[in-house]
C-alpha cells in the first residue's frame, strides 16, 4: 500500500540513502564502460602502410580539378607533381606524404582560367589536399595453386583469399598424387620394365646362341618373367628371327668371300699358264733375232727383215710383262679376301662379346629398378591420401621485404597481407598406411607368370612354347 501520508524522519533517511546507492551503481557502471572503451582503444593497433615502388598514388586539391592525378611511386622512391617537382615517396605513410605535399602546396598559388577566359588565383589551403593509396602493388602466389601468379592487392587482404583469387589448392601441383592414379602408374611402369628385362634377357640369350653357333634361343630365361604368354612368344619370335637373319647374313657374308678365293685361285692358274706361254715366246721371239742379226751381218737378209724381227720381241716381251702384272694383282687381291675370311669370324665375336657386355649391363640396371618400383608398390598399394582422415595441409610463408632485406615468414590462411608479398604454398600429405591386398603383393613380387588366357594357372608347356613358373 503506498503511503500517502508525511514522510517521517525515517522515511526521509531512507529516501536519501537509496539514492546514494543508486548513484552509486550508476556511477560504477560508468567508470566500467568507461575502462573497457579505454582498454579496447589501447589493443593491438594495425601497423601503418608505408608506400614503395610499384604504388599508385592519387593527390586530389579541391577547387583545382586540373591538379587531379595520378602519379605512381617510380623505382628510385620518388613522384613527380605539379608545382612539386620530384618528391621522395617511398618509405613514408600516406598519412605522412600529405602532411609533405600539403607543407608543399600550401604556399602556392594556382592560376586557373575560368569560363570567360579571364584568369584568377586560388591560393591552396591544406585542408583541400588529399593523399591516398589507389592501386597497391600487387602479390605473388607461388607454389601448389591452381593459378600460380601476379593477384591484385586489396586491403586487409589474407592468405585465404589470394589461395581463393589463385583458383585453390591444386594437389597434382603438389607433387602428391592419388594412390589411385599413382598405383597404376607404378604397375604400368613395373610391367615395362618387365618388359624390357626380358628383352635384354632373349637378346643375351641369342648373342651366346650366336657365339655358341646355336640355332634357338633357349626360353628357360624367361621362367621369372611377369609377363603373358603371348608377350613372351612375341619377344621370342622377334629374337629367334633376327638369329637366323645374323646368321643367314653371316653364312652369305662367309660364302661370298670363299667364292671370291676360289675365283682368285683359277684366274691365277690360268694367268700362270699364259705367262709360262709368253715366256716361252718372248723367248723364240728372242732366239729368231739372234739369227736374222748373223744372217744380215753376212748380207743374205735385208734390214726389213730386222726390224720384222726386233718388233715381234718387243710385242712378246710387252705380253709377257702385262701378264706377270695382271697375275700380280690377282695374288694380292686373293690375300685380302684371304684376310678378309679370316677376320670376318674374329671381327663377328669381337661385335658378339661388346653386345653381351652391354646388354648384361642394362640387365643389372633394368633389375635394380624392377626392384625399387617393387618396393614403391608394396608401399602404395596400403597409402591411403584422402582417407580416413588424412588430407593435405597446406604450409603457407610469406616472403615480405623489409628494410633490411627479405624476410621469411610462417604463416597461416588467415594471415593479412601486404603488399608487395609473396606467398609460397606447400601441401603436405599425411599418408595413411593399410596393409596391402593379396593381389598387389603378387604383383609387385611378380608372381603373375605366363599364364593361359581364361585360366588361373600358369601354363606348363615344353619344345618350343616358353615355360613360366610363379615367383623368383
Amino acid at each position: 500500500m503506498q503511503h500517502l501520508g508525511p514522510r517521517t524522519n525515517s522515511d526521509a533517511h531512507w529516501h536519501c540513502d537509496g539514492s546514494r546507492i543508486f548513484d552509486a551503481r550508476r556511477a560504477c557502471k560508468w567508470s566500467l564502460f568507461a575502462v573497457a572503451c579505454f582498454l579496447l582503444s589501447v589493443g593491438p593497433a594495425r601497423s601503418e602502410y608505408h608506400i614503395d615502388a610499384g604504388d599508385v598514388i592519387e593527390i586530389f586539391v579541391a577547387r583545382v580539378p586540373d591538379l587531379q592525378r595520378r602519379v605512381t611511386v617510380k623505382l628510385d622512391g620518388s613522384i613527380s607533381f605539379p608545382l612539386l617537382g620530384t618528391l621522395p615517396a617511398a618509405g613514408l605513410s600516406p598519412r605522412e606524404l600529405q602532411v609533405r605535399v600539403q607543407s608543399i602546396l600550401a604556399i602556392k598559388v594556382f592560376q586557373q582560367r575560368a569560363a570567360d577566359g579571364r584568369e584568377i588565383e586560388i591560393a591552396i589551403n591544406p585542408a583541400d589536399i588529399m593523399v591516398t593509396v589507389v592501386e597497391y602493388r600487387p602479390v605473388y602466389v607461388n607454389g601448389d595453386v591452381a593459378k600460380p601468379g601476379e593477384y591484385g592487392y586489396r586491403p586487409f587482404m589474407t592468405a585465404r583469399q589470394v589461395v581463393a583469387m589463385s583458383g585453390g589448392y591444386d594437389i597434382l601441383r603438389a607433387g602428391a598424387r592419388h594412390p589411385l592414379i599413382e598405383l597404376a602408374d607404378l604397375r604400368s611402369t613395373y610391367a615395362s620394365l618387365w618388359a624390357e628385362l626380358a628383352k635384354e634377357q632373349v637378346q643375351v640369350w641369342r648373342i651366346k646362341s650366336e657365339l655358341g653357333d646355336k640355332d634357338n634361343v633357349d626360353q628357360d630365361v624367361l621362367l621369372d618373367v611377369p609377363l603373358s604368354c603371348s608377350a613372351i612368344s612375341q619377344i621370342v619370335r622377334v629374337e629367334a628371327e633376327q638369329l637366323a637373319l645374323r646368321q643367314a647374313d653371316h653364312q652369305r657374308q662367309k660364302a661370298f668371300l670363299q667364292s671370291s678365293i676360289e675365283q682368285g685361285e683359277k684366274q691365277i692358274a690360268v694367268l700362270t699358264q699364259q705367262q709360262e706361254k709368253e715366256e716361252q715366246g718372248a723367248q723364240v721371239d728372242s732366239e729368231e733375232l739372234k739369227k736374222v742379226l748373223e744372217l744380215y751381218g753376212r748380207g743374205a737378209l735385208p734390214s726389213p727383215r730386222v726390224t720384222d724381227a726386233r718388233r715381234a720381241v718387243l710385242l712378246s716381251s710387252t705380253r709377257l710383262l702385262q701378264t706377270t702384272s695382271q697375275l700380280m694383282n690377282v695374288r694380292r687381291q686373293q690375300e685380302d679376301l684371304a684376310k678378309q675370311l679370316q677376320g670376318l669370324d674374329d671381327q663377328r665375336k669381337i661385335d658378339l662379346l661388346r653386345q653381351l657386355g652391354e646388354a648384361t649391363a642394362r640387365i643389372g640396371v633394368l633389375r635394380a629398378r624392377l626392384e625399387g618400383v617393387s618396393e614403391k608398390l608394396q608401399h602404395t598399394t596400403g597409402r591411403t591420401l584422402f582417407g580416413s582422415g588424412h588430407e593435405a595441409k597446406p604450409e603457407i610463408a610469406v616472403v615480405r621485404r623489409r628494410a633490411k632485406g627479405r624476410e621469411r615468414i610462417a604463416a597461416n590462411e588467415d594471415f593479412e597481407l601486404q603488399p608487395g608479398d609473396v606467398v609460397e604454398i606447400a601441401l603436405r600429405i599425411d599418408h595413411g598406411h593399410a596393409a596391402p591386398d593379396s593381389t598387389d603383393r603378387n604383383f609387385s613380387r611378380g608372381d603373375i607368370g605366363c599364364r593361359d588366357e581364361g585360366k588361373g594357372h600358369p601354363r606348363q608347356s615344353g619344345g618350343s612354347g616358353p615355360v613360366t613358373r610363379n615367383g623368383p
